[in-house]
């Protein structure tokens, strides 16, 4: 392990917090704020609800005061939890074309080519597709070229929330500490390494949101 990826935290944190502010959270988040970087009153948009995106979503919630956060899944149950955990508007991707919502900022976080085209077709004209989702290598997804210029657009990737760990773990802390990040309603469940392979297959079930192994 490098020097730079260990980063201290106040000893209020939880370890199990710690663990997903190092990983969902800075991902998550920093798709919303270091690559989507929305003014105070955009809306956001979260497409993808997993653990990265659903800390986008509280993230967005979490950091700014205006503008509505609006997340996007085909499961219900997860439409349902990313209300609890802040999101103004929930919706399948189907409902979220039919209403014809756009945003100036989209999050990709399933790692899904189709999501990654509902994402685009979300961002309004002069707007941010921030993809951090890593779909299967050979998948491809097809977007229109004369709507990205028509309309503005741009289309932003995003490794680990374009994060700087030592930068951006301390503030997510103490947004937790201020009670402006409810890191712990990410946590979906708590596994023993005994329990790794039914806990794989609920993630792959679509039925896990953040995971964290107790030693």
């Amino acid at each position: 392990m490098r020097r730079e990826s260990l980063v201290p935290v106040p000893d209020e944190v939880p370890a199990e917090i710690a663990a997903v502010l190092g990983c969902a959270v800075l991902t998550g988040g920093g798709a919303v704020i270091n690559a989507g970087q929305p003014a105070p009153e955009d809306d956001v948009v979260g497409v993808g609800l997993g653990g990265v995106g659903m800390a986008a979503v509280l993230t967005a919630a979490g950091s700014r005061k205006g503008g509505r956060v609006i997340a996007v899944d085909v499961n219900e149950d997860k439409l349902t939890m990313a209300k609890e955990l802040g999101a103004d508007v929930v919706n399948t991707p189907e409902d979220t074309e039919a209403d014809k919502l756009r945003a100036p900022v989209v999050v990709e976080a399933a790692g899904h080519e189709k999501a990654f085209e509902t994402a685009v077709n979300l961002t309004a004209m002069g707007g941010t597709t921030v993809t951090v989702g890593l779909p299967h290598p050979e998948a491809w997804a097809r977007i229109s070229p004369a709507a990205l210029t028509g309309k503005a657009r741009t289309i932003k990737g995003c490794y680990r929330g374009s994060a700087v760990p030592s930068r951006d773990i301390p503030i997510y802390a103490q947004m937790y500490l201020d009670g402006n990040l409810a890191v712990d309603k990410l946590i979906s469940s708590r596994i023993r390494l005994a329990d790794i392979n039914e806990a794989m297959d609920e993630l792959d079930a679509g039925h896990a949101v953040g995971q964290v192994m107790i030693f």
